[in-house]
């Protein structure tokens, strides 16, 4: 058995014992919640119970570190999707975590939910993760478009479907569905024949 100045964590290490210890070798989702709970006690809002996916709620000043330790110390290394979502209370970010066979956890597991609670449903924001996962950097931009939850630290923070003026967040509950003029832009290049 290798000792923890070998491996790249004592995280890692006793990660890896877990879930061979567990029955065949797969891992638990219970034991990877129970994990992060022991090492960010203060992180972890809640833990939802009688959800599909395993899911975890984290305190938005934690998202960067609880990110990058299961990135990094559990091998959750693709994020698939993100998710805003609008309640009457808040806002939630949703991301949806796999592992693609990489140690220690050696073989496919997924998905893992992490989810953000933001309180502030006047100027909503949550630090970015697209340094962690580089899938987040355009689906940061999509939910930034659609709810207006700005991603702290993003590169690139701007709208993607919307553009740059438009009124509001589409997707928001509160979002007045105006009737817009139609104007016909200029063409630039010349119809085809069949129209």
């Amino acid at each position: 058995m290798a000792s923890c100045a070998k491996m790249a964590s004592c995280a890692r290490w006793h990660l890896a014992l877990r879930l061979n210890q567990s029955s065949g070798g797969n891992p638990m989702a219970d034991e990877i919640i129970q994990l992060l709970k022991e090492r960010f006690p203060e992180a972890i809002v809640e833990v939802p119970e009688g959800v599909k996916d395993p899911a975890v709620v984290v305190r938005k000043e934690s998202i960067v570190e609880v990110a990058r330790f299961l990135r990094d110390e559990v091998g959750f290394n693709y994020l698939s999707f993100m998710s805003g979502m609008d309640y009457p209370e808040r806002f939630e970010v949703v991301y949806y975590l796999y592992s693609m066979g990489r140690e220690p956890l050696k073989e496919n597991l997924g998905p893992f939910v992490l989810k953000v609670y933001v309180e502030d449903k006047e100027n909503p924001s949550v630090p970015t993760v697209s340094h962690i996962w580089l899938a987040a950097f355009q689906q940061e931009q999509e939910i930034y478009d659609m709810f207006g939850i700005r991603f702290e630290g993003h590169p690139d923070l701007r709208r993607i479907f919307m553009w740059e003026g438009f009124p509001g967040w589409p997707l928001r509950k509160d979002f007045e569905n105006r009737t817009y003029t139609y104007k016909e832009l200029e063409p630039t290049r010349p119809k085809p024949p069949y129209w």
